[in-house]
């Protein structure tokens, strides 16, 4: 298995990565943003409320 950040081997200790550096780099991406879990919420927030009550409304 190869380091995702920069390809190299892995090392057991940091794995899937290959040294405490790439970990870091990873940790970094996913809090700045550059990571995401695609979402299908509504970007409005009323919006959001509106969906859930809807869905709530519907019978079981």
């Amino acid at each position: 298995m190869s380091c995702p950040i920069c390809q190299s081997k892995t090392d057991p200790n940091y794995r899937p990565f290959c040294s405490k550096r790439c970990a870091d780099v990873d940790l970094a991406k996913w809090l700045s943003g550059s990571y995401a879990v695609p979402s299908s919420d509504p970007e409005d927030v009323e919006q959001a409320i509106e969906a859930v009550e809807e869905i709530n409304r519907k019978p079981h």
